[in-house]
């Protein structure tokens, strides 16, 4: 982001799930940015509908305009680079996470540095996941473990081990108070966070799982996974209610499928999720029938 710049591709191809491509002609402006951060950008998130946050190996975080690429804000505070942010809904609150084992939660506009630290973990923080209401946060570490937190206090409120669950990314059911989280281990769980219990596991992967996301109406979760040379890779479609069976798998992608997220659906649109990867693609599917 910073500068903004737009390049108009004339021509573009969908990739169909046989591997065939279609010619599909003209597409929309592609918007550019100069870079925000000095090195290797780690995260990023929708902060609003014309905001993101975002956060890089320079150890800092910044909130920028979608449109304009202008940052309009920019946190420093952690002694070593930023893994994760996630911002809290209908809020101006953002945290971020660190492998310097701390998260910190931040305002915006207001200059003064963190307003909240949460200390406690052993190792880098990969998860983070607020609650609908901003009141509680979900942290997760390589260090096995999975920690609660009052967002105003910073008081952890509660804290869960599991051997080898060296954990990869976690996400907060919209209306539930359950959490997703993705492990090394090739596990999804399901936490619930009022005793922060595992309620449910799903059946485990063949692969490392990398990333989750949930449905807006909490009906679906996906997960991705960790892959080389064509094994592994998929996006997996979990059904969150009554069955928790797996409902799909998205393969196409040739190295680790690093995230995966459910898309806005437009009145028009079927469902859709995108994948990115490794191997420099960013995919997108049709939720239902796993077509590209």
């Amino acid at each position: 982001m910073g500068k903004l710049q737009s390049k108009i591709s004339f021509h573009t191809s969908k990739y169909r799930a046989d591997g065939s491509v279609e010619e599909t002609g003209p597409v929309r402006a592609v918007w550019q940015h100069s870079p925000v951060h000095t090195d290797t950008v780690t995260s990023v998130a929708a902060l609003r509908p014309d905001l993101c946050v975002s956060g890089g190996r320079d150890k800092s975080v910044a909130v920028c305009s979608w449109r304009s690429g202008a940052v309009l804000q920019r946190f420093v505070g952690h002694e070593r680079e930023v893994t994760k942010v996630a911002p809290a809904l209908d809020s101006n609150r953002v945290f971020s996470a660190s492998r310097d084992k701390t998260v910190m939660m931040w305002e915006l506009h207001r200059t003064a540095g963190p307003s909240q630290h949460f200390p406690g973990h052993d190792l880098v923080v990969t998860g983070l996941a607020v609650s609908p209401d901003a009141s509680q946060l979900c942290t997760g570490s390589r260090d096995n473990t999975v920690c609660k937190w009052d967002t105003e206090t910073g008081e952890c409120l509660g804290r869960a081990a599991i051997s080898r669950n060296l954990v990869t990314h976690l996400c907060w059911v919209p209306g539930e108070p359950y959490v997703i989280q993705t492990s090394e281990d090739k596990t999804i769980r399901i936490w619930d966070s009022r005793e922060l219990r595992v309620a449910h596991t799903f059946p485990a992967k063949r692969h490392i799982q990398t990333y989750c996301d949930v449905s807006r109406d909490g009906r679906f979760c996906l997960s991705s996974s960790s892959g080389s040379a064509g094994e592994g890779g998929e996006a997996t479609l979990w059904d969150l209610r009554q069955t928790r069976n797996q409902v799909h798998e998205y393969k196409g992608h040739f190295q680790t499928t690093t995230s995966c997220i459910f898309l806005p659906q437009g009145p028009a649109h079927t469902p859709s999720i995108a994948t990115s990867s490794y191997d420099s693609t960013v995919k997108v599917w049709d939720r239902d029938t796993g077509g590209r």
